[in-house]
């Protein structure tokens, strides 16, 4: 792998990372709003993103990177008023971070594309469970019109050039542009 290669698959796990602090924030979120129907759904999925952000933790440490810190507070892509609209969240959390993970399957081989494309599937899945419906290519239809998953959305919240954020949440207080 050539040292470009690296940097690039490097990049791409701190991305990940990224979005998978923001992820852990906004089902923070969600939890708090989603109703008692939902709410050990909310739980299992923010469960299953802090063991994926540990685990890339250690992937960017094993890459030789420091890992991106998680920022205090991320901004949301909408006011989360009740339990419709934390369920439109999560839906949105879950797509994002799909996203990011087809970049990180795009940029990587072997193990670390088998867990890629693992993240990306389990994404994909809660993404549908939240919002009921489907798309062909869980993490790249999502995306269409949005670039590559690097810079700022503002339809969004979501900041993946950067490491602060991917999943639906951009730090508190960032400055945005739009695509």
């Amino acid at each position: 792998m050539s040292d470009n290669d690296e940097k690039t698959e490097l990049a791409a796990f701190q991305a990940a990372l990224a979005a998978e602090h923001a992820a852990v924030y906004g089902y923070g979120v969600v939890g708090g709003r989603v109703d008692d129907r939902r709410r050990s759904e909310a739980k299992a999925a923010y469960d299953a993103h802090r063991a994926r952000r540990d685990a890339l933790a250690r992937e960017v440490r094993d890459l030789g990177g420091r890992p991106v810190a998680a920022s205090a507070a991320y901004a949301l892509p909408f006011a989360v008023h009740d339990p419709a609209d934390a369920v439109r969240l999560a839906a949105r959390l879950e797509q994002r971070v799909a996203g990011v993970y087809a970049d990180l399957v795009r940029s990587t081989t072997g193990a670390r594309r088998t867990s890629a494309a693992g993240a990306l599937r389990e994404a994909a899945v809660r993404a549908v469970a939240w919002s009921g419906q489907s798309v062909a290519f869980p993490g790249l239809a999502e995306r269409a019109g949005e670039g590559t998953g690097t810079g700022t959305d503002t339809g969004t919240g979501t900041d993946t050039g950067t490491g602060t954020g991917a999943a639906g949440a951009a730090p508190s207080g960032s400055a945005a542009t739009a695509r």
